[in-house]
């Protein structure tokens, strides 16, 4: 049987897993902690893929939609730094172009006006360029950190949007990697690439245009270069590109194994595993080198390809150059321009052999980043969806059917009612179903068949934020941010007033220990309320669901953590929260739902016992069972082989 609880999400900077839930919703999830995409399904399963299937996608796609979505917006900016790059290269061409008057008018006998006009041309060109400089960094670094930051925020926001389900069968790890890392790859492409696109090719445009001007034979003679340079990096960036992907999965599952053994670090060290976890970071690390290295040697290749050609071509103009020179055919002058421009051409060259690579990196993180973005929410507002109309708040499931795959199947036709203003228990052996009950409630998860109704309406033809909206959640783990107590409970319900917010506290019994904290409601409570004991997390949770004071309330397991005294605290604030709320309620212990207007018992996916608690103890049953594995046979005056008959899961 499918475990109900799902395994906990590996968290860390940032932690995501947190982040993009609800407060409470971790909890109250019970997908199972596969890794892998969702595909189409039939409803009410979960079919699952491995991630690796996916197809990388064409360059040329890629970057049609890469200009589309992520530079398009930025163009104006863009355009501005183009004008400066064109200056920059114009300046460099006229600097090139200027040894020709300077060597043949200075240098020899010529007109000494040139002895003071070249030099101010020269500064006049410098300080053009430097400004020029100047403006387009600035403009390009705007536009990348921009994209950065632009493209952060739209991840953010889809994975708030995305299934639950899903998140929980991608790991933090990965989601880490494209929201840190990728996101720098991707402007580091769009930045060199725009660079080298305009400033370096418009560089190089204007020194072959004075070395055509200055000797067009000559400089048919060392052009060849650039085509073969062009083409030897064109495969290393192939390589590059392979090596990036590989990378950033390995980063991705470093970040996993990091963010899971600083939160274990505790149980790591009561096992004494340190270093056996040593070991697996370091197998991490070492697989994550040897895919730099690849890529580092697919860029490092681009270098000597360079060099070697770079040199034949210097080597051919000098002997070529002083032939005709020692023959009367070329004055020092045109050498000098010329020989100036080609060496000046040398790193535009070189940046334009390494674009492959650069922008072949960004592709792979692009594909990445895209492929988080194309994953569409399967639960969402149906077409003329409209609010929901609660009145009584009852809850009814009519002959509901879930399965988190077709071999898995957790609900097996489930019908039960929660009338309005009553409080209704699931109990039964773990992985029966009961947090799958509640999570259908939310819509977290969609029925195969069957209907959810709440008043009469289908909850699949109301609008999900309606229905969130009327329901508040108190779970096992109390899930609270690294925030102050005050923003902590109005998460709940961020436009109530501070009077409103202390009424809740205090109906929840957390205004006293609140007062005592060394902020008061300004405290931090720390990572996940690491500050704060198990009860007082518990009853800030409590605080927030009374200040959402939303008519449906869904109690997963709150109370099984905590020690008696805690409980007992709990157990009164608990009490204060469901007074005229419909309430639904998942219990292990069974003494907490001894007063519970109904109890149905779930065995493997079906309601088999319903009834309050007395019936069902007289009904010698499952229920009874459960009773007297926790509370011993005698006392209920059950046989001996009762307790025998006990599920093993219910004796755990």
């Amino acid at each position: 049987m499918q475990p109900e609880k799902p395994a906990r999400l590996a968290t860390g900077i940032p932690d995501l897993s947190r982040t993009n839930l609800a407060a409470g919703t971790q909890a109250f999830c019970s997908a199972p902690p596969v890794r892998a995409k969702v595909r189409a399904a039939q409803p009410g399963t979960m079919l699952l893929t491995d991630s690796s299937s996916t197809k990388p996608a064409s360059s040329g796609a890629l970057l049609r939609r890469l200009i589309a979505n992520k530079v398009r917006p930025h163009l104006s900016h863009l355009i501005g730094a183009a004008f400066f790059m064109a200056l920059t290269a114009a300046a460099t061409g006229v600097n090139a172009w200027l040894m020709k008057p300077a060597m043949n008018g200075i240098f020899s006998p010529g007109n000494p006006r040139l002895l003071w006009l070249i030099p101010a041309a020269v500064v006049v060109t410098a300080v053009i360029k430097g400004f020029a400089s100047y403006g387009q960094s600035m403009l390009m670094s705007y536009a990348g950190q921009r994209i950065i930051a632009d493209t952060q925020v739209e991840l953010f926001g889809h994975l708030m949007q995305a299934d639950l389900s899903w998140l929980h069968r991608v790991h933090s790890g990965k989601l880490v990697s494209n929201f840190l890392f990728d996101t720098t790859l991707l402007r580091d492409a769009v930045s060199r690439a725009l660079t080298a696109m305009v400033k370096d090719s418009m560089t190089l445009i204007f020194l072959v245009a004075v070395m055509f001007d200055v000797d067009p034979m000559m400089s048919l003679a060392v052009v060849f270069v650039f085509p073969a340079v062009a083409i030897s990096v064109r495969n290393l960036g192939k390589r590059s590109r392979t090596g990036s992907t590989a990378t950033q999965e390995e980063t991705g599952k470093l970040t996993a194994i990091l963010n899971e053994t600083f939160e274990g670090a505790r149980l790591v060290k009561a096992y004494g595993r340190e270093e056996y976890e040593t070991g697996r970071a370091r197998a991490s690390v070492e697989r994550r080198l040897r895919h730099i290295m690849k890529m580092v040697r697919a860029r490092a290749a681009t270098s000597p390809a360079t060099e070697a050609l770079g040199g034949v071509a210097v080597g051919l103009a000098i002997y070529y150059g002083g032939w005709r020179i020692a023959h009367g055919q070329m004055t020092p002058g045109d050498f000098g321009a010329f020989i100036t421009a080609l060496l000046m051409a040398y790193q535009p060259m070189k940046s334009l052999a390494g674009l492959n690579s650069v922008l072949q990196e960004g592709l792979a993180a692009a594909q990445r980043i895209f492929a988080v973005l194309d994953v569409a929410p399967e639960i969402h507002d149906r077409a003329g969806a409209k609010p929901l109309k609660v009145e009584g708040a009852e809850i009814r499931f009519e002959d509901v059917t879930f399965a988190y795959a077709p071999e898995i199947p957790a609900l097996r036709g489930v019908s039960l009612t929660v009338q309005p203003g009553r409080k209704v228990a699931l109990v039964g052996p773990s992985g029966a179903g009961k947090s799958t009950i509640l999570n259908l409630i939310p819509r977290f998860f969609e029925p195969g068949s069957g209907r959810i109704l709440i008043d009469g309406q289908d909850i699949r033809q109301v609008t999900i934020a309606s229905l969130r909206g009327a329901i508040a959640l108190v779970s096992q783990e109390a899930t609270l941010f690294d925030d102050t107590v005050r923003a902590n409970i109005l998460y709940g319900r961020p436009g109530a007033g501070e009077t409103e917010m202390i009424a809740a506290a205090e109906a929840a019994a957390a205004h006293e220990f609140i007062v005592d904290l060394p902020q008061g409601y300004d405290t931090l409570v720390g990572e996940n309320g690491l500050k704060l004991s198990g009860g007082q997390r518990q009853r800030l949770a409590i605080a927030r669901a009374m200040l959402r004071n939303a008519p449906i309330l869904l109690l997963d397991e709150a109370t099984s953590a905590l020690d008696a005294e805690a409980e007992r605290k709990v157990q009164t604030a608990l009490a204060r929260l469901m007074q005229g709320r419909t309430t639904l309620v998942i219990a292990h212990r069974l003494s907490t739902v001894i007063d519970a207007d109904e109890i149905h018992v779930i065995e493997a996916g079906r309601v088999v016992e319903s009834g309050r608690h007395g019936e069902l103890l007289a009904h010698h049953g499952v229920y009874a069972r459960l009773y007297a594995t926790q509370f011993g046979a005698a006392g209920l005056g059950l046989p001996p082989a009762t307790l025998d008959a006990a599920p093993a899961q219910a004796r755990r």
